[in-house]
């Protein structure tokens, strides 16, 4: 059966049963490998890819069926309330859902083909078949809901499945370490996430998105005593505590430090986590709250400052890790600071344009060096590779082929999307523009530097690995390879593909609402003549430079001159301590946040627990108690006439009350 035709066997099906079965199918298919994965064994990956594929195929259905015109806002049905508040299962499809569901599904199910691969010999096969899949769910049921507390459902279940996933190999202490990190850090956003809807539903009494948005339009100036006698912006304290929780899913800085340590897990979880899930949500939901943040220049601010700080600060830390996954992982941290800067500066379609071009070309560099790490017999060190290129050759061109995109280089995905959100951000009216636009154009240099120092590194010049492994090198069997291929292809293409219909054309019109006072992306439509205009224009312009200047000074330095960057780093000693200790950022957290909870704790137990509860309220009480009996004892002599003598006084006592009583 052919595309139309299945197209059209699916247009006989009610739209909201397709709706409702996307997130379900992966759900069904990660209980199946949950429930059943031990009599399974080795055929454990059939339900949940056989799952992800049919949600990808309706992803499909449903973008055609947005693009011919038919969007969806609606509730599917209740599950339950409490008091006032109804909890809704809803769908919000529209263009920006339907594109996300597409490449959510996409990736996920080129991960669950290569994990067949990669993960054959786990003995938690089944197990990692079955969380991936649920973390699919999760994802489709935050990007496609239409209501705060499903928003905020899927949120919760993407943190909570990674927290799985990272800690996947719970026997390792370092992989334990990594998914608590993970875990406590998304907490602090959560709770400033969950502060935001909680103020939402205070001031406008509906978690709807529809009613929300139509609500905060006709109060633009309303304030919040946030401070008493001190009055906030009400739309820039629900838009700030929204992005503290996209801050902890996108890994913005200071929220970030969970995300390079979360490459204990599996490098399919990296994978997905860093291309299409957990990290893109953030971005995501700023996007889907465009409405608020255009109300607050303010807000708008904070978000581009961020993320222009975590674009260049992260890819100096970068340049020099060593671990391949880490690398990757940097460079994700750094990307994920181009969205968000150009969500800052109101240009949501070109960040969500990015956030698609970079799930393809950063899942693509990821399972590449799984595949290398696979090889490798689980070597990570790039310093221990080297010439892998004679041994890996699809490996080595879909590598390429990443790294390029990464870079920014025409005709590569990343050149369209990371050019546009740099002149959009630099078209930006907001005080901090002129910074964020610096701070990206830095980015560039660098993200072109470290990716190809890591390209160099292990594909080319001389190998630096063991006999032993050299000798049983070779290219990874096609359930990797295959994934490698599927993602290299909308790598190279989607970028021009895409940019006009996302960027210019009617995609994102109705998907997300730009206020006229924010017109970077407007201004850019006027210059617009055509792709290839577009890839001249690159030409003319700095940001292409600076990425051609990183590659060739990678290649100069690791190709030519390997000794020139121990010059350098020895030279630079104190700055390259602190990038490669991150700025400290981790023991800022370890001496400061846990540390003072420790120091805290252990006040409390000193003072509180030892002495006020044991020393007076415990202990105090029984000494009492002992000392009123010690005193009373002297009382009971057990002589008669003690007694008749102690009766007699009594009943002075008592005949002389009631005389005085009664006089």
């Amino acid at each position: 059966m052919n595309m139309p035709a299945i197209l059209d066997w699916l247009y006989m099906f009610p739209a909201r049963s397709i709706y409702l079965a996307v997130p379900l199918a992966p759900l069904i298919g990660g209980l199946i490998a949950g429930l059943f994965g031990w009599k399974l064994k080795e055929s454990a990956h059939w339900g949940p890819i056989i799952g992800v594929a049919v949600s990808l195929l309706l992803s499909v259905f449903v973008l055609f069926d947005v693009l011919a015109g038919h969007t969806f806002y609606g509730n599917i049905y209740q599950w339950g309330n409490v008091g006032q508040v109804n909890a809704y299962i809803g769908f919000q499809i529209d263009q920006l859902t339907a594109m996300m569901m597409v490449v959510v599904t996409f990736v996920s199910l080129c991960v669950h083909v290569y994990t067949i691969g990669y993960m054959h010999d786990d003995p938690g096969y089944a197990r990692f078949f079955s969380y991936i899949a649920l973390f699919t769910f999760a994802m489709l049921m935050l990007v496609m809901s239409n209501n705060f507390l499903q928003l905020f459902f899927g949120w919760e279940a993407v943190g909570l499945v990674s927290y799985l996933l990272i800690g996947f190999w719970y026997t390792k202490e370092s992989a334990i370490y990594a998914n608590l990190k993970a875990f406590l850090v998304n907490r602090v956003g959560d709770f400033g996430f969950l502060i935001g809807i909680a103020t939402i539903y205070t001031y406008f009494g509906s978690l709807d998105y529809a009613e929300v948005f139509a609500q905060v339009a006709q109060v633009p100036n309303a304030t919040i005593p946030v401070i008493p006698g001190v009055d906030w912006s009400l739309m820039t304290w629900i838009a700030l505590m929204l992005f503290i929780g996209a801050m902890g899913k996108s890994a913005q800085v200071p929220l970030h430090v969970w995300l390079p340590d979360s490459m204990e897990g599996p490098t399919p979880i990296s994978a997905l986590i860093h291309a299409a899930t957990m990290v893109t949500a953030g971005i995501f939901m700023v996007a889907r709250m465009s409405p608020i943040y255009e109300l607050s220049a303010t807000a708008l601010n904070v978000v581009m400052i961020i993320g222009a700080i975590t674009a260049l600060s992260m890819a100096l830390v970068g340049l020099v890790q060593n671990d391949i996954k880490r690398v990757v992982a940097y460079s994700t941290l750094s990307q994920l600071g181009y969205m968000t800067t150009a969500l800052g500066a109101s240009a949501y379609a070109a960040s969500v344009f990015h956030l698609m071009t970079h799930a393809f070309f950063k899942a693509l560099l990821f399972l590449a060096a799984g595949s290398v790490i696979h090889a490798m017999h689980h070597e990570q060190d790039i310093r221990k590779m080297g010439g892998l290129r004679k041994y890996m050759p699809i490996t080595y061109i879909t590598a390429l082929i990443g790294s390029l995109a990464l870079a920014g280089v025409p005709p590569f995905a990343g050149f369209f999307s990371k050019d546009a959100i740099i002149e959009a951000v630099g078209l930006s009216h907001l005080p901090g523009a002129g910074f964020a636009h610096l701070a990206l154009l830095g980015g560039v240099f660098l993200t072109a530097f470290y990716s190809f120092r890591m390209f160099f590194l292990v594909f080319h010049g001389e190998g630096r690995m063991d006999r032993h492994t050299r000798e049983h090198l070779h290219e990874s069997p096609w359930v990797i390879t295959i994934p490698l291929v599927l993602l290299a292809i909308p790598s190279v293409v989607a970028g021009f593909l895409f940019i006009e219909p996302m960027l210019f054309g009617e995609f994102m019109k109705t998907a997300t609402y730009v206020s006229p006072e924010h017109p970077a992306l407007a201004h850019m439509a006027e210059e617009w003549h055509g792709v290839i205009q577009f890839i001249e224009h690159g030409f003319i312009n700095l940001p292409l430079w600076l990425a051609l200047g990183g590659i060739g000074l990678s290649a100069f330095f690791y190709l030519r001159r390997p000794d020139i960057p121990a010059y350098i780093a020895q030279a630079f000693a104190p700055i390259y301590r602190m990038l490669d200790k991150k700025y400290w950022a981790d023991e800022f957290n370890s001496y400061v946040f846990a540390g003072g909870a420790l120091g805290t704790g252990r006040l409390l137990w000193r003072i509180g627990d030892i002495r006020i509860i044991d020393g007076t309220l415990v202990n105090g009480t029984a000494r009492m108690v002992g000392r009123a009996a010690m005193l009373l004892r002297q009382m009971q002599t057990g002589y008669i006439y003690h007694y008749a003598f102690a009766m007699i006084i009594g009943l002075f006592a008592l005949m002389t009350y009631f005389l005085i009583v009664q006089g």
